[in-house]
């Protein structure tokens, strides 16, 4: 009890140093995604016998669903071997007292529910190295090939010694619970290092020995666990974009006698605006929705203004099919509003995409942009 209480108080303190380090950053946002686990370890079977002679093989392969930063649930299937022991075992009535094991198989499928108190107490964050797990569940012991404990249980009837009270033969089913932690520890956005440490509780009747106590078995797991899928999006900052400045166009009139010369028409000057857009979306946001208002202002101001709407996608991601479609969408999110929300003539308005062909900015992430320019 002390050494799990002393390794529940390190990993929390671990917890805590990685939160402090590495602190929760608002432009990530969780994304719902399945994983799967596939670990290997040791056994250890509570029983009579020497700690190192109850030792055996373990594997664990298991299908998850992140529900939550904090919620997921598993359907895992545990097993290989466990083993019994029996002190003072004698094999002839007045033979030498020694240890005896014996060993059979199992498989055991079950359910855990999983709660991940790195993200509960310590914020989101994907990029965070360490994570620890708490998961509680339960399930479905299948039991078989207990044949070394059978062997020894014809011996001792033959011996008139004491007997195995709680034999088994053939595959026995018997409900089981669980719980334990998960220590994982981040190798990229898809792959995760897992170690693992279960304590798995049944009836009395699972090593064949009678003890009046519910029967135990300790799993200690590594492996790899792999998201199926993105495990989160990154939002991109807003960056206001540093608008080109309006040169003036000043008339000086020559100084001459009577009459005066007559004053130059008025030259309007075009409007730009660069509507931006977050990342593989078409949809125009509120903040950027401002600039399709100026855009209207210009044209209900000078009717015989029109305006030229290009849409781009930024060449760092996706490619050139996936690209031309978003850079015609962001084209057309940006004039259907002017038609739809701001009664635009269409004649007034020229449409135009260039895909990821054509990078108008130095930034990458600027390119995800319709530019529009009024005149």
């Amino acid at each position: 009890m002390k050494s799990l209480k002393s390794l529940l108080i390190a990993a929390l303190a671990l917890v805590s140093t990685s939160a402090m380090a590495q602190s929760a950053e608002p432009e990530y946002q969780f994304k719902k995604h399945a994983f799967i686990t596939l670990q290997g370890g040791a056994q250890y079977t509570l029983g009579e016998a020497k700690f190192k002679d109850l030792l055996s093989p373990n594997a664990q392969l298991s299908l998850g669903y992140q529900f939550s930063p904090v919620f997921a649930a598993r359907i895992q299937a545990n097993g290989w071997q466990s083993k019994g022991g029996w002190a003072n075992y004698r094999d002839a009535k007045l033979g030498t007292p020694f240890n005896k094991d014996y060993k059979f198989n199992y498989v055991a499928p079950g359910l855990d529910l999983m709660f991940n108190l790195s993200n509960l107490f310590c914020g989101y964050n994907p990029k965070r190295f360490f994570n620890l797990t708490l998961f509680l569940g339960g399930g479905a012991n299948i039991a078989f090939k207990n044949d070394e404990a059978n062997d020894i249980a014809k011996q001792l009837y033959s011996l008139d010694a004491y007997n195995l009270q709680n034999i088994w033969d053939g595959t026995k089913v018997r409900p089981f619970g669980r719980g334990g932690l998960e220590f994982a520890f981040r190798l990229s956005d898809a792959v995760k290092l897992v170690l693992e440490g279960n304590a798995n509780i049944l009836n009395d009747k699972y090593n064949s020995k009678w003890g009046d106590n519910p029967d135990w078995y300790f799993n200690a797991l590594a492996g790899l666990r792999i998201n199926l899928g993105k495990a989160y999006t990154k939002v991109e900052p807003f960056i206001e974009p540093v608008e080109e400045p309006v040169q003036q166009n000043t008339y000086v009139a020559p100084v001459q006698p009577k009459p005066e010369p007559p004053k130059p028409p008025v030259k309007i000057e075009p409007l730009r605006r660069d509507v931006f857009f977050t990342i593989n979306s078409t949809k125009i946001v509120e903040t950027e929705e401002a600039k399709v208002r100026e855009i209207v202002d210009y044209l209900n101001k000078y009717p015989k203004a029109k305006v030229s709407v290009t849409g781009y996608a930024d060449a760092g991601t996706g490619n050139d099919q996936i690209n031309d479609r978003l850079a015609a969408g962001r084209a057309d999110a940006v004039a259907n509003m002017l038609t739809q929300k701001y009664n635009i003539p269409a004649d007034r308005i020229m449409k135009d995409s260039k895909g990821s062909r054509v990078q108008p900015f130095a930034e990458n992430d600027l390119n995800r942009v319709s530019i529009c320019i009024a005149e």
